[in-house]
C-alpha cells in the first residue's frame, strides 16, 4: 500500500511540474492588443507593408508580426490588389482608387470572413492605386 501511495505521489508531482512549466507556453508574447501597419497610407503601384503587434500582459512589441494579409475595396474582398504573405501589396494592371490592406494574427480569430472580419485584432492601411 505504501508503494502505491509513493507511485501516486510521484505521478502527482510530475503532473504538477509539467503544468507549471507549460503555463502560457502557447502565448509567449502574451495577449495581442493591437496590430499597426506601416506605412499607414501609400500612393504607389507596389508597397511593402510591415505589421507590428502590440501585446499586453506582459507588455511587448513584435515586428514584423507574422500575419495573414489581404485587401478590400469598400468592405469586400478584391482582386485589384494582391498582398503576399510577407505584406507586399501590388495593384493589378488598370486598378485605380483607394483600397484597404489588412493584416491579422490567425490565433486571434474566431471565424475568418471578408476583409479580416471575425478577428478580434486587425490592422489596416490604405493603398491608393494611381
Amino acid at each position: 500500500m505504501k508503494k502505491l501511495q509513493f507511485v501516486f505521489s510521484f505521478l502527482v508531482l510530475i503532473l504538477t511540474a509539467s503544468l507549471v512549466t507549460s503555463c502560457g507556453a502557447g502565448s509567449s508574447q502574451g495577449k495581442l492588443q493591437s496590430v499597426t501597419l506601416i506605412p499607414p497610407a501609400a500612393d504607389a503601384e507596389e508597397v511593402q507593408f510591415t505589421a507590428t503587434g502590440y501585446y499586453i500582459h506582459p507588455s511587448s512589441t513584435l515586428t514584423p508580426q507574422a500575419a495573414t494579409w489581404g485587401a478590400c475595396y469598400q468592405g469586400a474582398t478584391t482582386s485589384q490588389v494582391s498582398v503576399t504573405s510577407a505584406g507586399k501589396a501590388q495593384c493589378a494592371t488598370g486598378a485605380t482608387g483607394t483600397y484597404t490592406v489588412y493584416a491579422f494574427v490567425p490565433t486571434n480569430c474566431t471565424v475568418i470572413n471578408a476583409c479580416g472580419g471575425g478577428c478580434t485584432v486587425v490592422g489596416t492601411a490604405q493603398l491608393t492605386c494611381p
